[in-house]
C-alpha cells in the first residue's frame, strides 16, 4: 500500500476531488506484468487506463508492444497523434479494436488514411458488422476475430457474453466471408473473463478457473488452425488474456500476445488475486466538508461506482483501514460519510484517500492525474477527459 501521509503531503496545495498516481507502484506494476508475461508481448488495454502518459509509460517498459483500443474514434486518435510526432503513444505493435464498432463515420475515415489502414485492426464476430464495414469503405482493412472464450458446462455459462463464435467451424465460416467482402483477417482474439475477471475467492473458484483454462487451451489451437485454413495463411496475431490470467494465456503456444492494463492501476477488484501481489498505484482523495455526529465525517463526491453487476464489490474501497462506508447510503454523487475510528480525528478540511473497484472507468470524472514520486509532485497530466476526449 503506498504511504497515503506522502501522497497527503504531495498535493495539499491542489483543490480536492483529485486523483494521485504513485508512479513507482505504476512502474513495478508494468514491470511485473511483463515478467508475469514470460516473454509473451503485452498489449496495454486503454479501456482500463484513459491516460496517454500512463500508455506512455507502459508502452516505454520492455515488453509491451502496442494498445487495445475500445473506440475506433479513440484508436484514430492514439495512431494519428503518434504518427504526428506526439510522444505520448506508440504505435509500435499498432492498435487493436476490442470490441466491434457500428460507426460508420470513423470506419470511412479510418479506410481514408493508408497509414491509418495499417495501423489499426478492427474486431468483428459476426457478418453485419463486416458488411457495414464494408458499406463504410471500399478499403481492404484489417479486421480480428472475436471467439467466445466462455466455459460451458451443459447450459451453464461461466465468462463475458461476447461472441457468437466458439468453435473452429463458426471461425472460419466467418473469415471466409470476410476474406470474400475484401477485408484482411490478420488475427484472432480470446478473452476468458471468467478466468481473468474472477478473484481466486475459493477452492471452488480455482478449480473452475483451472478446468476452463485447459478447455480453452485445446479449443483455442483448433480454431487458429481452422482460421489460417480459411484464409489461407498465417495470422499475425492470436491475442489472449487479461490482468488476472496472464500466466495461463502466454503458456499457450499458439498465443503470439496478451492484454492487460488494469494491473497498471491495481484497482479495488484485485485485491484477491492469488497469482500476483496487489501493488495499488491510483487513488482519490475526497476533502470532509462537514461533521454530522461525533463519529461520522462527510465528505465532498465520491460517487465514482464501477460498471458490472451492482453490489458492494463495486463501490470505491477505503484505503484508511479504520474508515468504512455507510451502508445506508454507501458512495453518494454529492457527499460520501464515513465512520470508524479514524472518523473522530477528522476535521472539515481533511482528506481520506480511496481506490476505485476498477481501473480506467475512475479517470471518466477527472481531467487530471497527479503524478508522485518518493512524496514529491512530479508533473499533472491529462486524462482522456482533460483533453477533451470521450469515447463511451
Amino acid at each position: 500500500m503506498s504511504d497515503l501521509a506522502a501522497l497527503t503531503a504531495a498535493t495539499a496545495h491542489l483543490p480536492a476531488p483529485l486523483v494521485a498516481l504513485d508512479l513507482p507502484a505504476a512502474r513495478a506494476n508494468a514491470g511485473d506484468l511483463v515478467r508475469r508475461a514470460a516473454g509473451t508481448p503485452v498489449r496495454v488495454a486503454s479501456k482500463s487506463v484513459r491516460c496517454r502518459y500512463v500508455l506512455d509509460l507502459a508502452l516505454g517498459t520492455p515488453g509491451f508492444a502496442g494498445v487495445m483500443a475500445y473506440s475506433v474514434r479513440e484508436a484514430i486518435w492514439l495512431a494519428g497523434t503518434a504518427r504526428g510526432g506526439d510522444p505520448n503513444v506508440g504505435v509500435a505493435g499498432g492498435v487493436l479494436l476490442g470490441y466491434p464498432s457500428a460507426d460508420k463515420a470513423a470506419i470511412a475515415e479510418l479506410g481514408a488514411d493508408p497509414a491509418l489502414v495499417e495501423a489499426i485492426t478492427l474486431m468483428v464476430d459476426g457478418a453485419e458488422q463486416l458488411e457495414l464495414i464494408r458499406a463504410a469503405t471500399e478499403v481492404p482493412l484489417r479486421v480480428c476475430l472475436d471467439i467466445d472464450a466462455s466455459l460451458r458446462i451443459g447450459r451453464l455459462h461461466l465468462g463475458a457474453r461476447r461472441s457468437p463464435l466458439r468453435t473452429p467451424a463458426d471461425a472460419a465460416g466467418l473469415a471466409a466471408v470476410a476474406a470474400g467482402l475484401g477485408l484482411r483477417v490478420v488475427g484472432v482474439m480470446f478473452y476468458e473473463a471468467q478466468i481473468a475477471g474472477l478473484p481466486d475467492s475459493s477452492p471452488a473458484v480455482r478449480l473452475v478457473k483451472a478446468r476452463s483454462a485447459a478447455e480453452l487451451s485445446r479449443r483455442r489451437g483448433t480454431v487458429v488452425a481452422a482460421v489460417q485454413d480459411a484464409i489461407g495463411g498465417t495470422l499475425q496475431l492470436v491475442n489472449s488474456g487479461g490482468t488476472g490470467s496472464l500466466e495461463i494465456s502466454s503458456a499457450d503456444p499458439c498465443v503470439t500476445e496478451v492484454t492487460a492494463g488494469s494491473g497498471l492501476y491495481t484497482p479495488a477488484l484485485f485485491d484477491h488475486y492469488r497469482a500476483f501481489e496487489p501493488r495499488p498505484a491510483l487513488y482519490f482523495a475526497l476533502p470532509v466538508v462537514r461533521r454530522p455526529a461525533p463519529g461520522i465525517a462527510t465528505l465532498f463526491g465520491g460517487g465514482y461506482i464501477a460498471s458490472g453487476p451492482s453490489g458492494r464489490s463495486r463501490l470505491p474501497s477505503l484505503a484508511t483501514a479504520e474508515l468504512k462506508l455507510i451502508g445506508t447510503e454507501g458512495a453518494g454523487e454529492v457527499q460520501t460519510p464515513v465512520r470508524g475510528r479514524a472518523a473522530a480525528g477528522l476535521r472539515v478540511g481533511d482528506r481520506v484517500w480511496f481506490r476505485h473497484a476498477k481501473a480506467g472507468e475512475l479517470l471518466e470524472r477527472f481531467d487530471t492525474v497527479h503524478v508522485v514520486d518518493g512524496g514529491r509532485l512530479v508533473e499533472s497530466v491529462p486524462t482522456y477527459r482533460g483533453e477533451g476526449r470521450t469515447f463511451g
